[in-house]
């Protein structure tokens, strides 16, 4: 059984996401603010954390960059009312893997759950990638002895594209395999492309590996 910590303040909605994650089959831990979630992640740590961002004292942000800097790559899907774009991207930097607004549906919050645990054991453990090698198991990209820490998304976004061996891969396939959705995320996806072209790109801005496919998606060249 899945464990999944709830880090959210608000009772009422934190007692309703208890009730629908443990119908669903998944053991729930539950925080009210960000320090006491962070205590109890390192001390227990989770499959995934669910993260609200409007936290009292330590807030989602603070939280998501202290469990990153700590090593922690657990899958975190952010809950927040704040939809700026600027949020959204922040949260995405500080290493968040998913991030949905207030108000959302339960069932969609399960299956972006589903994407994310779903990941795991699929594909092959590392594959190389120019001079480098993506190490997803250990997540984690290798270039002449220095590594790079990935995401939990990011290796999930390497492990689709690989998949489809160099062809490119629709926007919509990308969507549906990372966040059990076919809209609506286009950006989230292309905040997570940018993020690992500097990681495994020798030039980001000329990307050889992780390559745009106009009209279609993208493309992995090896």
């Amino acid at each position: 059984m899945p464990t999944i910590l709830l880090v959210e303040d608000d009772r009422a909605l934190a007692d309703g996401l208890s009730y629908n994650l443990d119908r669903a089959g998944y053991r729930v831990l539950r925080a009210a603010d960000g320090s006491a979630g962070l205590a109890l992640a390192r001390r227990e740590p989770p499959e995934l954390v669910v993260l609200d961002v409007m936290l009292p004292g330590l807030d989602g942000f603070a939280f998501l960059e202290r469990l990153r800097g700590g090593g922690s790559r657990v899958p975190v899907i952010v809950l927040s009312a704040l939809d700026a774009e600027t949020d959204k991207i922040r949260g995405l930097d500080l290493g968040a893997d998913d991030y949905l607004t207030k108000p959302f549906g339960v069932g969609e919050l399960l299956a972006r759950i589903r994407a994310r645990l779903g990941e795991r054991g699929a594909g092959p453990p590392s594959f190389r990638l120019g001079d480098g090698t993506a190490h997803l198991d250990r997540l984690v990209f290798e270039r002449g002895g220095e590594e790079a820490a990935l995401t939990p998304t990011e290796a999930s976004l390497l492990r689709e594209l690989h998949r489809f061996a160099g062809a490119p891969v629709a926007r919509e396939v990308l969507l549906r395999a990372l966040w059990g959705v076919s809209a609506g995320e286009s950006r989230t996806l292309d905040t997570h492309v940018a993020r690992l072209r500097r990681k495994i790109e020798r030039d980001p801005s000329k990307p050889r590996h992780l390559v745009t496919v106009h009209g279609v998606g993208y493309r992995l060249d090896s």
